[in-house]
């Protein structure tokens, strides 16, 4: 018994380092930037030596795919909300606003030109490139299912395709990504407002993935 409880707590206290390192890899990358930070950056930032910091994280790749990992456990937590925001009123102009100012227009400009950093960096290392694309696979298939949960919910059109929807979405977000990053003069409050009108237009079924007549002979 004793044997399992030591096990059990060190698993615990590595998992907790591992948490650790990860917000002080964030803040290096805040910092430095992504491309320039180094292992020795984030190491510093975390306390600890770089001997030390490889028995937790053997590469910078290894950080960015427990930074995803993070991501990916906030991200469900908030499709979730926003499920249950539509399934108990039904309500999609509060939905909308909601999860635009928590997850998307709320973030810090330094936080916003670390993931385009990142982005940017994929383009550049195929193992980036391998973590994003899980990420951004993830992405839509949330988008996905939060679209089929307003469908029911009689807050979307039956006829909207959910795999259109989530794509405009990631689309549309990656686009305020870069707008805070780089754009002095943001305005979050305008901003949310535009998010409300155009997500209603397209949950209402006025976007549409279909060709207008006449599109698909000039394609």
């Amino acid at each position: 018994m004793t044997i399992v409880s030591l096990s059990t707590g060190r698993r615990a206290a590595d998992a907790e380092r591992r948490d650790r390192i990860i917000e002080a890899a964030e803040r290096a990358f805040v910092r430095n930037g992504f491309h320039a930070a180094t292992m020795q950056h984030v190491a510093e930032e975390a306390g600890m030596s770089p001997g030390n910091l490889y028995r937790y994280f053997p590469s910078k790749e290894a950080i960015v795919e427990g930074l995803c990992e993070v991501d990916r456990g906030r991200r469900a937590g908030a499709f979730d909300a926003l499920a249950d925001l539509l399934a108990r009123n039904g309500d999609l102009t509060d939905a909308i606003r909601w999860g635009m100012r928590e997850h998307v227009l709320s973030k810090p400009p330094e936080k916003a030109r670390m993931i385009v950093e990142i982005w940017a960096e994929a383009g550049r290392n195929p193992r980036v490139a391998e973590i994003t694309q899980k990420l951004d696979a993830d992405v839509l298939s949330g988008l996905e299912r939060l679209t089929d949960a307003a469908k029911a919910a009689g807050a979307a059109s039956p006829r909207l395709n959910s795999r259109f929807a989530a794509r405009f979405f990631v689309t549309y977000v990656a686009g305020l990504f870069k707008r805070i990053a780089v754009e002095p003069g943001f305005n979050p409050n305008a901003e949310t407002d535009m998010a409300v009108r155009v997500f209603k237009a397209l949950f209402a079924g006025k976007l549409s993935d279909d060709p207008a007549p006449g599109e698909e002979a000039r394609q």
